[in-house]
């Protein structure tokens, strides 16, 4: 029974029609006759964010090699979880792009002008989490318009980004953790 009417609501498809639909057109893949987007412009935003979880891994892994001094261990582990977290959020994009007939733009060329996030260095650890927490802003509230985006046409697309949105908010969490970790001579 349902709240509304007070009546259960009957699932009812064509079996026969549904799959007539799923024989035609065989070699798009996931990309079925029913799919609403237009997947041009879909695996160009997708490609955007593949080029944000790519710069991000390299940020993360300069980060990492770069970090010193005392505090450094736990911050440097922390940066070498998140590059290869970022690096499986890019494979599970590049995977997406490719079922829905794409190609994953792997190219390094314009990989920054592609990407949302920047490639900022840093010098200090300080500067280095911190650069890395504003890229991971920058990624959530992307991510967060992405979803959006395909929210009404493609539930797939749109769980995958709002799993990598809530894994990028995590990471925001770390970082923020690490700052507040250091000490005042070098959080100052």
């Amino acid at each position: 029974m349902d709240k509304q009417g007070g009546r259960e609501k009957a699932f009812v498809t064509d079996i026969k029609a549904l799959r007539e639909r799923a024989r035609r057109h065989i070699k798009e893949g996931a990309v079925t006759q029913t799919y609403a987007g237009n997947v041009e412009t879909a695996c160009k935003v997708l490609n955007e964010a593949l080029a944000t979880e790519i710069v991000c891994v390299l940020r993360y892994k300069r980060h990492y090699f770069m970090a010193k001094g005392i505090h450094a261990g736990p911050v440097k582990a922390e940066f070498l979880e998140h590059a290869a977290e970022e690096q499986r959020h890019a494979d599970r994009i590049a995977e997406r792009i490719v079922q829905l007939g794409g190609a994953p733009n792997l190219s390094p060329e314009g990989l920054l002008s592609r990407s949302h996030s920047e490639y900022v260095e840093g010098t200090t650890l300080l500067d280095m989490i911190t650069e890395d927490l504003v890229a991971e802003r920058i990624a959530i509230d992307s991510y967060r318009d992405i979803a959006g985006y395909f929210a009404d046409f493609d539930t797939t697309t749109c769980r995958m980004i709002e799993d990598i949105q809530a894994s990028e908010e995590e990471h925001a969490d770390d970082l923020a953790e690490l700052i507040e970790g250091l000490p005042r001579s070098e959080a100052v």
